[in-house]
C-alpha cells in the first residue's frame, strides 16, 4: 500500500472503533478479575467496558488487541505541545507505556494484573501537530509469574520511527 492508502486505512480503522467506545471510566475491580486480559481488552474497544480517562485526555483509541500485541492510534495536535513548540514528550512516553502494559495485559489470566515498574524511551524524531496519525505497536517480550516485558514503536503512516520503548511490569493476583 502506498502512504495514502494507509492513511486512508487508518482513519476508517479509528472511526470504525470510535463509535463503540463508551465514556472514559475506570474498571471495578471485579471487572477486572473475572476476564482474562484480551478479554478485558477487547471489551474496551467494543464498548462493554469504558476506556480509560487518559486515553480520552491524549484522545487515542485501541484498534487492535491481541495475543501478546496491543496498537493504539492518535494524533498530536497543538494541545499536546511544549513551550518549545512540538509535541511533549509526555504524550509519546504515554502512548508507549499504554501499548507495552496493555500487550503485557493481553496475555494475563483472568484473575491477573500488571502494573508498570520501569519504562525506558528512546526519542528518535518530534511529533508536531503536521505528522498525522500515528500508531503505538507494543509486543510482549516475555511474561513470568511476577515480571513481565515488552517493547513497543510509535511509526507515522510512512513509516517513520518517533519513539521506542521496554518496559518492566509486575504482575500480580487481583
Amino acid at each position: 500500500m502506498n502512504e495514502a492508502e494507509i492513511l486512508a486505512q487508518w482513519q476508517a480503522d479509528e472511526a470504525a472503533v470510535r463509535p463503540a467506545l463508551l465514556p472514559p471510566g475506570v474498571a471495578t475491580r471485579e471487572q477486572l478479575r473475572e476476564r482474562t486480559g484480551i478479554a478485558f481488552l477487547e471489551d474496551i474497544k467494543r464498548g462493554v467496558l469504558p476506556p480509560a480517562p487518559i486515553a480520552a485526555l491524549l484522545d487515542f483509541v485501541p484498534i487492535l488487541a491481541d495475543h501478546g500485541r496491543m496498537v493504539f492510534q492518535g494524533t498530536p495536535g497543538p494541545q499536546h505541545y511544549n513551550p518549545i513548540g512540538m509535541v511533549h514528550g509526555g504524550y509519546a512516553a504515554t502512548l508507549l507505556d499504554s501499548c507495552v502494559g496493555c500487550a503485557i495485559h493481553s496475555v494475563l489470566p483472568a484473575g491477573k494484573g500488571y502494573s508498570t515498574l520501569e519504562l525506558k524511551v528512546n526519542y528518535i524524531r518530534a511529533l508536531t501537530d503536521k505528522t498525522g496519525p500515528v500508531r503505538a505497536e507494543g509486543r510482549v517480550i516475555n511474561v513470568g509469574n511476577q515480571v513481565a516485558v515488552a517493547e513497543g514503536r510509535i511509526t507515522d503512516v510512512q513509516g517513520r520511527l518517533y519513539a521506542h520503548a521496554t518496559t518492566t511490569c509486575l504482575v500480580f493476583p487481583i
